[in-house]
């Protein structure tokens, strides 16, 4: 089965063009790839109501081999959820309630629509999601002891990085309920093996020592060879960690990060890793790629690649008619057709924008003098610093530069019926909200 009938590559050339493979537990996976019909799976602990920028390559990964013929499962841990992974952590995790691990499985379910196919007309390569809840609940301590416990032994587990690092810092240390989460989840891929035929078991390179732990309880319990493979970790170009910007979490959750938002934090890629996220995270052909790398580094200042990025992650996590809106929302952001924006798209693109609460009746009345204004916004120190920008040509009122002899607000200046929008030199901006 070719992977991209367009281009002729094969699965496994696929993944290596986008960098997607770090690390296997045999380098024959790679060629099985290409043939189609593996069952594959990823896990995701349910900490929160949505998933976020940070889980794109696997969700991405994922989609990918689907479209290569193989069927992905993915495993959301309403078990292991209530445990805690303590890789790449350097303190336990709050434990979160079956509750609480409920309504987050909830928020998740409909977000791996955008990316898998579930439907009956995928045949084989019908998308799963399975709570792993459902098994790790009926598990009898004692069972798992004896068929789990047994293949392995506290010298290996010690010697795992994610535990390794937690034993070495005598301030924290790590409970046992964390130590024994390996098992835990290497008993999910036994039982995926056992009820789905599931061989292989992907996830970030941090996961590598959880993954290979459920390889080798296949190989001891029931004789059979499985595989791991991990995907590298990303990060931005300052080697910090992706997925987060400077108000937090980037979510895949439109109420807790707007599409607008998201759009704008694809937008902002550094040119260094513009072309890696676009390998990993979108899926233009490789001759689209090569071609926007070629135009960053001709060209940097016309952010192609940015673009091209921004606007293929956000259509596949919110629609093409979302990415559409926003689109033309940022066009008007800096310009005079911002006064036809609806109060949520308004809202949307200047949701970093502080607001500023003003009197209707003082507006309605012709008192606030732009300057005035400027200053309670905290746009300049003083009157006498607003008058001074204004009179240089830097003021803005809903993006008409104010003239040089000041002016007043007046309704006629409201957008959405409630607000304007004010504005010093290029980049910022406030809101004001009348009431």
């Amino acid at each position: 089965m070719l992977w991209q009938a367009s281009a002729m590559v094969s699965c496994a050339e696929d993944l290596a063009f986008r960098g997607l493979v770090y690390q296997t537990s045999d380098p024959a996976l790679l060629e099985m790839l290409d043939d189609g019909g593996l069952t594959l799976y990823v896990g995701f602990d349910p900490t929160a109501d949505s998933l976020h920028a940070g889980n794109l390559l696997q969700l991405c990964l994922l989609r990918r081999l689907q479209l290569g013929g193989h069927r992905p499962i993915v495993v959301a841990g309403g078990g292991t959820g209530r445990i805690g992974d303590p890789g790449g952590k350097d303190a336990e995790r709050p434990m979160l309630t079956s509750e609480q691990v409920r309504a987050n499985l909830e928020g998740i379910g409909p977000q791996l629509e955008r990316f898998l196919d579930f439907s009956e007309a995928a045949g084989p390569r019908r998308a799963l999601v399975l709570d792993n809840a459902g098994w790790l609940d009926e598990l009898a301590l004692v069972d798992f002891l004896r068929d789990v416990g047994k293949h392995f032994t506290v010298n290996q587990m010690v010697a795992k990085e994610s535990v390794r690092n937690r034993f070495e810092r005598a301030d924290q240390g790590i409970s046992f309920t964390e130590f024994a989460y390996m098992l835990v989840q290497a008993y999910d891929f036994l039982t995926l093996f056992d009820r789905y035929g599931c061989t292989v078991q992907l996830g970030g390179s941090d996961q590598w020592g959880n993954i290979v732990t459920g390889v080798e309880l296949i190989r001891r319990a029931r004789g059979e060879v499985a595989y791991a493979c991990t995907t590298p970790l990303v990060t931005k170009a300052d080697g910090t960690k992706f997925g987060k910007s400077e108000s937090g979490a980037v979510w895949l959750d439109a109420a807790k990060t707007s599409p607008y938002a998201f759009y704008q934090f694809f937008l902002r890629t550094e040119d260094a890793v513009v072309g890696t996220y676009l390998r990993m995270f979108s899926f233009l052909d490789h001759e689209e790629i090569l071609a926007l790398e070629a135009a960053t580094a001709e060209r940097p200042h016309e952010r192609e690649a940015q673009r091209a990025l921004a606007r293929a992650v956000t259509t596949l996590v919110h629609g093409a008619g979302e990415t559409e809106r926003v689109e033309q929302a940022a066009a008007t952001l800096y310009g005079e057709d911002v006064v036809t924006l609806d109060e949520a798209t308004l809202l949307m693109v200047v949701d970093d924008a502080p607001v500023t609460a003003l009197s209707r009746a003082e507006l309605d009345a012709g008192e606030l003098d732009v300057a005035a204004v400027l200053a309670a916004a905290g746009l300049s120190p003083s009157r006498g610093a607003a008058r001074q920008a204004i009179s240089q040509g830097g003021a803005y009122v809903n993006n008409r530069r104010v003239p040089v002899g000041g002016a007043v607000l007046t309704p006629d200046d409201l957008v959405a019926g409630s607000y304007v929008l004010v504005r010093r030199g290029r980049r910022d901006l406030r809101l004001l909200r009348f009431t």
